[in-house]
């Protein structure tokens, strides 16, 4: 199985502007290579490989994946689960991988495009009031207390991820889309990636529209 296009492309940064928590309004998704006639599909048992920058992202987002094509009954293994953090994004690496799993087709997305903006954020104050009668008749004292936050940074971004779907046994691309996502950050929180389901729902409901793959029964 050959995946030219592993060697010579660039892999854009993607990780470090999206590793924060962030929300989207879900992607929109434009179908890019239509079905080849000559596809063997269904397919049943899919290797899930993402090439992103951060580690962290590729395995969430590859996870994600997986999760929703098992919700299905597919068969599914992340590319993550068998390298780590030094194991280079290479071709080299990631062919040996199919046969490990039997897979008959792989799925595999990266980043066709990232354009992000920084602004300064103000953060709304909290107050309390603390109200007391005096000895005047009609007459309060009101005491103010606000609480203040330190200006955020908020981070929105235009993500486009391109996805195509490998046959294993005709070692061709067999069928593509690209999503695109407007994500919102906000850099003072991190470890939250909702983006990732919205994009993994997605590519998977995709699939199964396009009948790459049947939801199996259990």
């Amino acid at each position: 199985m050959t995946l030219t296009f592993f060697g010579s492309r660039t892999l854009l940064f993607f990780g470090t502007a999206v590793a924060v928590a962030a929300c989207s309004m879900g992607p929109q998704i434009t179908r890019t290579q239509d079905l080849s006639e000559s596809a063997d599909i269904p397919y049943q048992n899919v290797l899930v490989i993402a090439l992103f920058s951060s580690f962290d992202v590729r395995k969430k987002f590859e996870k994600e994946v997986v999760k929703q094509l098992s919700e299905l009954g597919i068969g599914a293994v992340t590319g993550t689960s068998m390298m780590d953090t030094k194991t280079p994004m290479t071709r080299q690496t990631y062919l040996p991988m199919v046969g490990r799993v039997d897979a008959d087709a792989v799925l595999i997305t990266q980043v066709a495009s990232l354009d992000s903006n920084a602004a300064m954020k103000d953060m709304s104050p909290e107050a309390t009031y603390n109200v007391r009668p005096t000895y005047y008749y009609n007459v309060w004292d009101v005491e103010l207390t606000e609480y203040v936050e330190p200006p955020s940074i908020e981070i929105e971004s235009s993500l486009v991820l391109a996805t195509q779907l490998y046959s294993v046994l005709s070692r061709e691309a067999i069928w593509a889309i690209e999503s695109k996502s407007k994500i919102v950050v906000d850099a003072s929180q991190t470890g939250y990636y909702p983006f990732i389901v919205d994009e993994a729902k997605g590519i998977v409901t995709h699939l199964s529209k396009d009948g790459l793959i049947v939801q199996q029964s259990r």
